[in-house]
């Protein structure tokens, strides 16, 4: 009762705003924007906002905010900022770029749409608005996810499908943070690949991890070559695939195997083989496992 009442706190904000659609941060905006009326709109003084108190210190382009700052000083700020009233003033929500251009330009106040999101919510749009950063480590991601399935009470089916992504993508990232701590931080470092990684959180045994990560980083093993030493039986797994001769797709113990190593939806049918990315981030994680390139 207790967590469906939790579930049910969240029907005001977030969930009301998305339904079911997938969770998306860039559609945060565009959504509490195409709702607003012109009464809704109000202007608030600049020295009343402060950041999204959940949303860690971000580092903006000096130069892109000087040319907003130019436009806003001759055109004004055309699109309004989204806030929450706060204990003292107003937080952000949306618009913190058009914030600080906007104090570049001097002015003293900016529209804005109250919006009346609460706490944990607002730590929801900090954790969305964190996946979509470019520079996003895997581990730093799959702590994004972690945050998210508990704040939301949900399980790892339902995030998937809340995030528009496979299962098996969140699995594989969440698996990751089981990995020793020296270890994660080497992903984070770059040291080693997340699709490195990947393969090594498949495996029980953690010595062995920090053996094979002490080899990747001496002899540069590429991801195909680390999936093949790991196949012998002397790596112990922590979930073994078994083949079931009861199964009305031939196929299925191939596409276990493949979802299993490749991290992803993989469908086999009509002679064709179907591997499922979520962008170019994961396609290239999947080429690199697969020991090939890509041009973009």
């Amino acid at each position: 009762m207790e967590n469906e009442n939790k579930r049910r706190a969240l029907g005001r904000g977030l969930e009301e705003l998305f339904n079911n659609e997938p969770l998306d941060y860039g559609k945060v905006e565009e959504k509490i924007l195409n709702e607003a009326t012109k009464d809704s709109i109000q202007n608030i003084k600049l020295d009343e906002l402060r950041a999204n108190p959940y949303q860690p210190r971000k580092t903006f382009d000096e130069d892109a905010l000087q040319e907003l700052s130019d436009s806003i000083k001759e055109h004004g700020v055309f699109q309004p900022i989204i806030v929450k009233k706060g204990i003292k003033g107003y937080e952000i929500i949306a618009g913190e770029r058009r914030v600080k251009a906007s104090i570049m330009a001097g002015l003293k106040e900016i529209p804005a749409i109250v919006r009346d999101f609460n706490d944990q919510e607002m730590m929801e749009i900090a954790l969305l608005e964190n996946l979509q950063r470019e520079n996003l480590t895997a581990i730093e991601e799959a702590n994004a996810y972690k945050k998210l399935q508990e704040n939301l009470n949900i399980t790892q089916e339902e995030l998937a499908k809340r995030l528009g992504k496979s299962r098996s993508h969140i699995t594989n990232m969440l698996g990751l943070l089981s990995l020793p701590n020296d270890i994660q931080k080497d992903v984070q470092e770059k040291n080693i690949s997340m699709a490195h990684a990947r393969i090594l959180s498949k495996l029980e045994n953690k010595k062995q991890q920090e053996d094979l990560v002490k080899k990747i980083k001496k002899e540069k093993i590429s991801v195909h070559e680390l999936e093949n030493m790991t196949s012998n039986e002397k790596y112990e797994r922590k979930n073994k695939i078994t083949k079931s001769s009861n199964t009305k797709n031939e196929y299925q113990f191939i596409e276990n195997e493949l979802c299993e190593k490749l991290g992803t939806k993989v469908r086999i049918k009509k002679n064709k083989i179907e591997i499922s990315f979520v962008n170019s981030n994961d396609l290239n994680r999947l080429l690199e496992i697969m020991n090939l390139e890509s041009d973009n």
